[in-house]
């Protein structure tokens, strides 16, 4: 069963929780072949409920004691910009799409999606953007990331 994984890690990101089961983006999913949904909602006040996406399995969980399996099990990891989420996705070889919070102030995970977008290892977009991302997204141009050092992992130009 073709599966997206959404973390949101250990913040509250209750937008890109809404915006993933909205009607639109789930069209979107089902367009593209997806058939089930799993999302790590963290600390947020939303948690779906498993009949609330018509047309995909979903399964919903606050917090595990480690996200790698899903991961694993993921043909799409949907991440918010955190590093830890990114580059454990990255470091497993899936296909992932960040989703941007633009409500952030000095918002320092954009430059970091920003980069890794430039260097051709992710996608990203905002919640705003996220149904017309997913209908337009190519993976094929995804690039394989090799690990850095955390000190060029800390370098990004500016």
């Amino acid at each position: 069963m073709k599966t997206v994984f959404v973390t949101v890690g250990t913040t509250s990101f209750d937008e890109l929780i809404e915006s993933i089961t909205s009607p639109e983006t789930v069209q979107a999913l089902t367009a593209r072949g997806y058939e089930r949904l799993v999302l790590q909602v963290g600390r947020g006040s939303l948690v779906p409920a498993a009949d609330s996406c018509p047309h995909v399995t979903l399964e919903a969980y606050r917090f595990k004691d480690s996200i790698a399996e899903d991961i694993e099990q993921a043909d799409l990891v949907i991440s918010h910009a955190g590093a830890g989420s990114c580059l454990e996705s990255l470091g497993a070889g899936k296909s992932l799409l960040v989703v941007v919070n633009d409500k952030l102030m000095n918002n320092h995970q954009l430059e970091m999606a920003r980069q890794l977008h430039m260097d051709s290892h992710l996608l990203y977009c905002t919640c705003s953007t996220l149904s017309e991302t997913l209908r337009a997204m190519d993976l094929s141009v995804l690039q394989p990331f090799f690990a850095r050092t955390a000190q060029e992992l800390c370098t990004f130009p500016r």
